[in-house]
C-alpha cells in the first residue's frame, strides 16, 4: 500500500521549486508525460520498480527518459526524479502526479471537472459550458470530456466535489420515482 503522506511531501517539494521560478504547469506537463509514459510500459515499470535491478539501472533509464521528453527536462523535475531514484522511491511517482497536479491547480485557482454526454460534444459547446461551470464556482474550470451512452441525452458534470447532472436518464429516473 503507497503512503499518501510520503507521496505528498515530494509533490509539495517539487511544486515549490517549481513556483520558485514560475515554471509549475510546465513541471506538471512533463511530470504527467514521464508517468504516462512509464505507465504504458510494463517493462519499463518493471526496471524502475523492481529491486532486481541496481540503483545505477534504473537511474539510467530514469536519464534517458528525461532526454526523451518532448521538451527539455525541467530541472526541478530531473532532480525530483533522481532523488526518488537515490531513494527507491519510483513507486510514489503516480501519486506524486496527481497530488502535484491537484496542489498546482489549488495554488492557481483552478478546479478540475468532467463533463459526460451522450455524444461527442463540439469545441463551442463545451467551451460554452466551461464558462458556465466558471460563473458557478466563481474558479477556473479545466474540464476533461467523456462519452457515455447511457446517459442517452443531456450532460452530466462533476467540479471537484458537485455533481450537476442534467442528464436524461437522471430526468427519467426523477420522474420514475415520483409516479411511484
Amino acid at each position: 500500500m503507497v503512503n499518501v503522506s510520503i507521496a505528498r511531501r515530494y509533490a509539495r517539494a517539487i511544486l515549490d521549486v517549481a513556483a520558485e521560478g514560475n515554471r509549475t504547469d510546465a513541471v506538471a506537463e512533463q511530470l504527467n508525460a514521464f508517468v504516462a509514459v512509464v505507465g504504458k510500459s510494463a517493462e519499463l515499470t518493471d526496471v524502475l520498480l523492481n529491486p532486481a535491478y541496481s540503483r545505477a539501472q534504473r537511474s539510467s533509464v530514469v536519464e534517458a527518459l528525461l532526454q526523451a521528453l518532448p521538451a527539455p527536462a525541467e530541472p526541478a523535475l530531473a532532480n525530483a526524479l533522481r532523488l526518488l531514484v537515490d531513494r527507491s522511491r519510483l513507486g510514489y511517482l503516480p501519486d506524486i502526479a496527481r497530488l502535484y497536479r491537484d496542489m498546482a491547480d489549488a495554488r492557481a485557482g483552478r478546479v478540475r471537472g468532467q463533463v459526460t454526454s451522450a455524444v461527442p460534444l463540439s469545441a463551442d459547446a463545451v467551451a460554452q459550458l466551461q464558462q458556465s461551470l466558471q460563473q458557478l464556482t466563481q474558479r477556473n474550470v479545466v474540464l476533461e470530456t467523456k462519452v457515455d451512452p447511457a446517459l442517452l441525452g443531456g450532460v452530466a458534470a462533476q467540479v471537484g466535489g458537485t455533481l450537476y447532472d442534467g442528464s436524461l436518464r437522471t430526468q427519467l429516473e426523477q420522474m420514475r420515482r415520483e409516479l411511484k
